[in-house]
């Protein structure tokens, strides 16, 4: 009897990885703070939530190649964009830039306590498997 990953793990995976998206993205909004017309961006969790059930539902779409010299779309993933949301500001700044670097950072802080909880959480379901591989 094999080991499924994706069953043993969960959406710890997905979750790590939303993680690590989300202070790409947070940290990239902290560095533009000072740049005119920059517009604050985040990741919504339920749409990325939504995405995965999707994708394990079957409905996601795939391209098809018609001709063998077609190059394929590896990697290509269109819930990226759909995911990535702009923020709305809570203080209107005269150059049109929507970073509050509070906000940012207490979101960057935030996520990272996250991502440390949801290694974690990973971590010891890889030491649960190595646990059950050697029957102690």
């Amino acid at each position: 009897m094999g080991i499924s990953f994706d069953q043993a793990l969960g959406m710890h995976e997905q979750a790590l990885d939303f993680r690590a998206k989300r202070a790409e993205v947070l940290a990239n909004n902290i560095s533009n703070a000072d740049t005119p017309n920059y517009k604050a961006r985040d990741l919504d969790f339920s749409s990325v939530l939504a995405a995965q059930a999707q994708k394990t539902a079957g409905d996601s779409f795939s391209l098809e190649r018609t001709n063998t010299r077609h190059i394929a779309a590896e990697g290509f993933d269109d819930s990226a964009d759909s995911t990535l949301k702009y923020r709305v500001p809570t203080q209107p700044s005269l150059d049109q830039n929507t970073v509050d670097a509070q906000i940012e950072n207490s979101n960057y802080a935030q996520n990272a306590v996250d991502f440390q909880a949801s290694f974690t959480l990973l971590n010891s379901k890889f030491k649960g498997l190595v646990t059950a591989i050697r029957g102690e």
